[in-house]
């Protein structure tokens, strides 16, 4: 940044001439104060070698770590400093390190998730607990518990490592890390006894797991770090089995898939043979949008498997079971990816406390009771959100993956969309109106801090391939074509006909002639081959200001504005 000099007969002004940009550059980094220190991502054309580090190292960059993963290096660096680095030949792009949150939230309990995964009781002591299997769980630490423990009182936990920046600590200060690895993986042994009225148990209760801290104690990370732990999971997947890595974290989409450092992690890892299964984010409530085009990163990566939250209404039985209001929807922006690519439980759900963490201080009113002792386990806690979600298809893929340990990440994601429950038999049509497929039956949720009402319509982009049901897919023959591809599809709208087709990209499973067509995978949230079907008073229709105000509009999620910052605070979440 250069500084010129503006002088009178009575004094000189410093004037900062204005910073050069670069097409190499992303955008946001030319908000930032030229003269704040700022971390970047540097994504070079090729494998970074320590050339490269000391080129960019000449320019006052600051080397942090090596994203070899994805071909990139992590500097701090003087803001002013970023167009020069940029002009390296051998730069490809300069990313800003943006910041990453944990997508969960705190609620009251919900003791009725087992039955709401269609998962009868002597399951628990049937052939697949997980065994043999590791899953990296990138939240925010995993604290010790007799229910991470085997029989013979040894860890499950089989590596530790902290990614923190400052902070080598790799206990749960947080308390979302060790909710999430219960969620996978824990064996109920703080709850299996005379005095507890309910056992609460992971849906692989003997995997290991591999815990890589990313969040700190405030829940909060940024994409280098949780790049350099998804960089760690795949080096570490031989030594532990790694096959599965639970993501319930996310960021604002502000750019295409393509080109986002942390979505061409987990694509690294799913091409390493790893399972990435990812929350959808905490937006469905956004206004402007009815929470349409709120996935979040990585969640809008066609790879991964993306994960609505469900609320079971505290019960055992799935007919009463419904959308969580606050689960973000489809497609994702800029892309227009369809996600998510199935839903599950995720409303108030109970797991293991990690004690005297963040969120156990800051709201007690989620511990389980003392007074409730004979009746329920006292060391757990409950919580809310898509991050609950994602564990439960993460211990399902575990499942899977001891049954059949050749599978590869396309086949557990094509055989967990197939098999979801197409239906939600809470879901109804609303009066008046007629429903000739899922896609238009509604629900209804009331905030009981506000007593506002959220409509939700039961569409792909809503309910993805349907509602996880792990017992279906332990029972249902494995899908053939290994080498086929399950990405995710992207839907097109074409506003003459008031349509949206869907369209397969490097998708070849979901193609309509090679396996299955989409109408089975999706079940009636298609119509007509790839005519994508919603109620009429949700995208457009008579019951919509302009047809193409909402969704398709240029300004909201096809064109260059996202939902601000403020719609992506996580809230505290009533039943819902």
């Amino acid at each position: 940044m250069k500084r010129l000099y503006v002088c009178s007969t009575l004094f000189c002004l410093t004037v900062f001439a204005q910073p050069r940009s670069s097409p190499k550059l992303a955008p946001e980094l030319a908000r930032i104060n030229q003269n704040a220190a700022v971390d970047v991502i540097v994504k070079y054309k090729q494998a970074p070698t320590d050339f490269h580090r000391a080129n960019a190292e000449r320019l006052g960059a600051k080397f942090v770590r090596g994203l070899e993963v994805i071909n990139a290096h992590h500097y701090r660096m003087t803001a002013s400093q970023l167009a020069d680095l940029a002009d390296d030949p051998a730069v490809e792009f300069v990313h800003a390190d943006n910041p990453i949150q944990a997508a969960s939230s705190s609620v009251q309990p919900d003791y009725g998730w087992v039955g709401s995964l269609n998962l009868p009781s002597p399951y628990w002591n049937g052939a697949y607990d997980g065994t043999g299997m590791g899953v990296a769980v990138i939240d925010s630490g995993i604290n010790g518990s007799a229910d991470f423990n085997t029989l013979l009182l040894l860890s499950r936990v089989v590596y530790s490592q902290s990614f923190v920046p400052g902070d080598a600590s790799t206990a749960d200060a947080y308390g979302h890390g060790t909710h999430v690895a219960g969620l996978i993986a824990g064996n109920g042994a703080n709850s299996n006894s005379i005095f507890s009225g309910y056992v609460v148990k992971g849906l692989a209760p003997n995997a290991n797991l591999i815990n890589l801290r990313v969040l700190d104690k405030n829940g909060a990370t940024t994409d280098s770090t949780v790049i350099a732990a998804i960089q760690r999971a795949i080096a570490l997947k031989s030594a532990y089995n790694i096959r599965v890595i639970n993501l319930s974290l996310g960021k604002p989409v502000t750019t295409s898939y393509k080109n986002d450092p942390l979505c061409q992690a987990v694509e690294a890892a799913w091409n390493a043979g790893i399972v990435v299964v990812v929350s959808a984010g905490n937006q469905g409530r956004y206004a402007a949008t009815s929470g349409y085009g709120t996935i979040a990163s990585p969640g809008n990566d066609p790879y991964v498997i993306t994960v609505g939250a469900m609320n079971t209404n505290a019960t055992l039985d799935r007919g009463d079971d419904k959308m969580a209001s606050y689960s973000s929807k489809g497609p994702s922006p800029i892309d227009h990816i369809v996600k998510p690519d199935l839903v599950a439980p995720g409303n108030r759900i109970l797991s293991v406390m990690a004690n005297n963490s963040t969120l156990v201080n800051q709201l007690p009113t989620a511990i389980t009771p003392l007074l409730s002792f004979l009746l329920f386990p006292v060391d757990y806690f409950q919580l809310s959100g898509t991050s609950m979600a994602a564990p439960m298809v993460s211990g399902s893929a575990a499942l899977l993956l001891q049954q059949n340990p050749f599978l590869t990440p396309d086949q557990v994601k094509a055989k967990l969309m197939l098999t979801a429950n197409k239906s939600i038999p809470a879901a109804v049509c609303p009066a008046g109106q007629s429903c000739p497929t899922q896609a238009y039956k509604m629900t209804v949720a009331t905030d009981p801090l506000t007593g506002a009402t959220y409509k939700t319509y039961y569409d792909m982009f809503t309910i993805g391939a349907g509602y996880l049901d792990t017992y279906r897919a332990l029972n249902t023959p494995d899908v053939p074509a290994a080498s086929l591809s399950a990405a995710s599809p992207s839907a097109i709208y074409n506003a003459a006909t008031g349509t949206a087709t869907i369209v397969n990209g490097s998708s070849v499973i979901w193609g309509t002639s090679v396996i299955w067509g989409t109408s089975v995978i999706w079940g009636t949230n298609v119509l007509s081959g790839n005519s994508v079907i919603w109620g009429t008073s949700v995208i457009w229709g008579t019951n919509t200001a302009s047809a193409n105000s909402v969704i398709w509009g240029t300004s909201v999620i096809w064109g260059t504005s996202a939902p601000g910052s403020e719609g992506y605070r996580l809230a505290l979440l009533g039943e819902q």
